[in-house]
């Protein structure tokens, strides 16, 4: 029987929720908004850039904290070793997603800062569909 309940389950997954949305959805906008940015404000770029990462990076951080609680959470007795396959390749993009846009926003080359911003949202991308494969 399933029950509904706010407790530290629901408040844990809320804020893992909340803080996937925040980094993932925020990099879609932003790559939304940086061509129009880049035709009429072109020297606001920076600043929205700098602003992002003020809100994005936290949300990172709070995703990884959590995803790590949400694992410690599990009974090892329910998974499979493919479901802890999934989980070490979850976490290894996890790091290189972090990687990649830490390489896009410490760059000063226009190619890697766009090879580098694709990369982390496709992974960061990948990384939502496998914590969807897990938590099924």
């Amino acid at each position: 029987m399933r029950n509904a309940s706010l407790d530290g389950d629901a408040i844990r997954i809320y804020l893992h929720l909340i803080a996937v949305a925040v980094w993932i959805g925020g990099q879609i906008v932003v790559a939304g908004i940086v061509p129009a940015l880049r035709r009429s404000h072109p020297d606001a770029l920076a600043t929205v850039a700098k602003a992002f990462g003020r809100v994005a990076w936290p949300a990172f951080v709070v995703a990884v904290f959590t995803g790590v609680w949400n694992m410690v959470t599990v009974d090892s007795d329910v998974t499979t070793s493919g479901w802890s396959a999934v989980l070490g390749i979850k976490i290894l993009l996890v790091v290189l997603t972090g990687g990649a846009t830490w390489i896009h926003q410490n760059t000063t080359k226009a190619s890697v800062r766009g090879a580098s911003a694709a990369l982390g949202l496709l992974l960061s991308l990948v990384v939502a569909l496998m914590g969807v494969m897990l938590s099924a």
